[in-house]
């Protein structure tokens, strides 16, 4: 009799025992399969990354190779995806009118660029900097340099678009002095910072909704 009960005693202890082993057995499951979520959701997340990193070199490569006579002649410069061309190449300091020189490497600018933006389904932003010299006195045609640097870049998006770019596929922006690519410490330095600079931005498409979207 007193074997039964002590064998009665010892099953519940077993039951609960091989409750707790599943129970820890199912949470060591859980955990695994959630590590192995995490470990697949960072996997593609770097795959993607790299395959938007190739693609953004390649876009780099293809725009650089576009422009490889301009480049080669050292009249524009090709930086973080920025084309630079020198002030002093387009424009007398304090003028907004185009220096035959810089309307010629326009002309010779605009069937790569459009070449390029045409593949690449994107846009030309032309964006106008000076250096941070106020507006020579008694020039009335500006109050400062917001609006030299403005004028300059609509001056080349114009003469882009008369020399063939459709004007759907270029804009102009203006940066006054601000981000200067040198700080302004001397002559030579405020003459790297007055610059136009050619950046090629992805083409914003508008979808149904914002068509019918009239406010």
């Amino acid at each position: 009799m007193e074997e039964l009960h002590d064998d009665a005693q010892a099953s519940p202890v077993w039951a609960i025992f091989s409750d707790l082993m599943a129970a820890l057995v199912g949470i060591l499951v859980l955990v695994l399969v959630w590590v192995i979520g995490i470990q697949l959701e960072l996997s593609q997340s770097l795959e993607q990354e790299k395959e938007k990193r190739l693609a953004e070199e390649q876009r780099r490569m293809a725009l650089e190779q576009a422009l490889a006579d301009p480049l080669a002649s050292g009249r524009v410069t090709f930086r973080d995806g920025r084309i630079g061309i020198s002030g002093s190449v387009l424009f007398q300091i304090n003028s907004d009118q185009l220096q035959p020189e810089g309307e010629t490497l326009l002309k010779d600018l605009v069937k790569p660029l459009q070449l390029y933006l045409d593949q690449h389904d994107e846009m030309l932003m032309v964006s106008g900097f000076t250096d941070d010299l106020p507006i020579q006195r008694g020039n009335s045609r500006y109050e400062d340099n917001w609006g030299l640097s403005a004028q300059r870049a609509l001056t080349v998006t114009r003469t882009l678009i008369d020399q063939g770019m459709p004007d759907d596929q270029v804009f102009a922006a203006a940066f006054g002095p601000h981000q200067p690519v040198v700080p302004n410490d001397d002559n030579a330095a405020r003459a790297k910072n007055r610059r136009v600079e050619l950046t090629t931005v992805p083409r914003r498409h508008t979808g149904p909704a914002a068509e019918g979207d009239n406010g």
